[in-house]
């Protein structure tokens, strides 16, 4: 172990002699015992209280998406979607050709007419006590019928023409112009971009540490840093086949979040007391990570394990013990059994 640091800190040592040897002098390295103070910053390693988490993948999909398909049968003859394309609501997508449909909304036009015509003789006629109030009635019903017809017939021809529910983007075509449109066909599919979720199978070990309206961290790995998304869903019968449940966050606008992007939510699982210290205390050579301590006025250089990155702290699992007094700042230009002052706040 000696020999390790003792190479460890050499490192170190050679940095600072080859940098005059640049200059073409030669500034001897004094002993550590002959050696000028060096004024450092300390910080204690502290045991604080840490959350410990489990991350689940998942995915980001949005909120609002449809699947489109044509109410009545008939051939594309316009299909003006294409993947990618921004819509807004009641924009023309496709539009079908409806002959038959046409054609029976001519029908019901030429009924109605008839019958308002009926209709009028028979209020002329019951005028003039010429017929009876049951004819009267029954061209009075016919009316209404033919009506009714037109309005079917023009509401079908209304279907010929495919629009946007919503504004949003089309993320799927499955079909073209000459495909056969009917009900239960998919056209297409659109999603809306800016409102998006989080949707992930929790485990069923883990469904009882979220609970709706919890707050949890989400990582998308091309995000500068986690989002706090919110429970909103969760779904009360598990997958048969992978035995999870599926749950879902609503995620905050955040530039760069896009439907599809892969992520992990971070499920809280136990609280845990660790070890921390300033991520800039710690020094690393290679796979071998040391951080100074100072004892007797002199900085020592241990070795440690470290952990988990937990914002500007680093977690030490082995090679420290709470209070030890850490180098934060230069600790790369001390060496080992160096004389050290605290810096002055």
């Amino acid at each position: 172990m000696d020999r390790i640091i003792r190479r460890f800190a050499g490192t170190f040592i050679l940095a600072v002699s080859l940098t005059p040897a640049c200059h073409k002098k030669t500034v001897p390295v004094p002993p550590p015992d002959t050696a000028q103070p060096v004024a450092v910053h300390l910080t204690p390693a502290t045991l604080e209280t840490h959350q410990a988490t489990e991350d689940v993948v998942g995915t980001v999909r949005s909120k609002q998406r449809a699947v489109i398909e044509a109410k009545v049968s008939g051939r594309l003859v316009q299909y003006l979607a294409a993947p990618g394309q921004l819509v807004k609501s009641g924009e023309l997508l496709a539009e079908l050709d409806v002959q038959e449909i046409r054609a029976r909304r001519e029908q019901a036009k030429a009924l109605l007419d008839q019958a308002q015509r009926d209709l009028a003789r028979q209020e002329q006629l019951i005028a003039n006590k010429a017929t009876s109030q049951q004819e009267l009635d029954a061209a009075a019903a016919r009316t209404k019928v033919g009506a009714a017809g037109l309005s079917e017939a023009e509401t079908m021809l209304g279907y010929a023409r495919v629009t946007a529910p919503f504004d949003g983007v089309v993320t799927r075509k499955l079909a073209d112009v000459g495909d056969l449109a009917m009900p239960g066909k998919p056209l297409l599919e659109i999603e809306a971009p800016t409102v998006l979720r989080f949707e992930t199978d929790l485990p069923e070990s883990l469904l009882n540490r979220i609970q709706l309206g919890a707050t949890l961290a989400i990582t998308i790995p091309s995000l500068p840093k986690p989002l706090a998304a919110t429970v909103s869903e969760i779904s009360p019968v598990a997958d048969a086949l992978s035995r999870t449940f599926l749950v879902k966050l609503d995620l905050p606008d955040a530039a760069g979040l896009r439907p599809g992007q892969f992520g992990r939510v971070a499920v809280p699982v136990v609280e845990a007391k660790l070890l921390l210290v300033p991520r800039q205390a710690v020094l690393k050579r290679g796979q071998i990570e040391a951080v100074f301590v100072v004892r007797d006025s002199r900085a020592l250089l241990r070795l440690v394990k470290t952990g988990k990155l937990l914002g500007e702290k680093l977690e030490i699992l082995s090679g420290l013990e709470p209070g030890d007094p850490v180098v934060t700042g230069d600790a790369a230009l001390l060496t080992d059994g160096q004389p050290v002052t605290p810096a002055q706040p």
